[in-house]
């Protein structure tokens, strides 16, 4: 391989990632470049993290894979000092009821209002309504049951908004039971 087209396939790949809001799809990049090979582009983004990116601690940048895609962010290490540079207001936090319902949707899509309801033991209207708004959910359709109620699911945004790739990267229920589960405290007296 020659540097120079090397070079500019780089510098395409950093100018196409760093003008895009959304994660883009590797495939699309490839065909916009012409790169047949899959490894051949691993490699390309392999070179870009290393010699533009990772080993660059003067760099605020950093590749990563998010919702089945390539996405430019800023290095966690720098998010304290863009929040005070931006003012950046917190509006993107979830309630604890929100939280709730995203995870039952996450873990049972697609779901029915009825079923997280049930699940929750109180109305999820509200947070339906905030989690659509939010595009962190999606209406895939309806549940072929009297009344056909709508079918909520995750997007894409979901992923972005979680730092996933795909749904695969979520921890398993059993994952979670561990992590959350009650640890036998040790008793001073025996």
């Amino acid at each position: 391989m020659n540097p120079e087209p090397i070079t500019r396939q780089i510098a395409m790949i950093e100018a196409i990632l760093f003008v895009s809001k959304e994660p883009v799809e590797p495939g699309r990049i490839m065909e916009f470049l012409e790169i047949k090979d899959i490894g051949e582009f691993e490699k390309l983004l392999a070179i870009m993290e290393k010699e533009h990116l990772q080993d660059r601690p003067e760099r605020g940048l950093l590749l990563k894979r998010s919702g089945g895609g390539l996405q430019l962010v800023t290095k966690p290490e720098l998010h304290d000092e863009l929040k005070a540079f931006f003012t950046i207001k917190q509006s993107t936090k979830l309630s604890l009821a929100s939280l709730e319902t995203l995870s039952i949707i996450a873990y049972r899509q697609p779901a029915t209002l009825a079923e997280i309801s049930d699940m929750r033991g109180v109305n999820s209207t509200g947070p339906v309504k905030s989690l659509l708004q939010k595009k962190l959910i999606k209406i895939t359709g309806r549940k072929k049951v009297p009344g056909l109620p709508l079918l909520y699911a995750t997007t894409q945004e979901f992923l972005v908004y979680f730092g996933l790739n795909d749904m695969t990267e979520l921890p398993s229920l059993e994952e979670l039971t561990e992590l959350f589960e009650e640890k036998e405290q040790p008793s001073l007296f025996k």
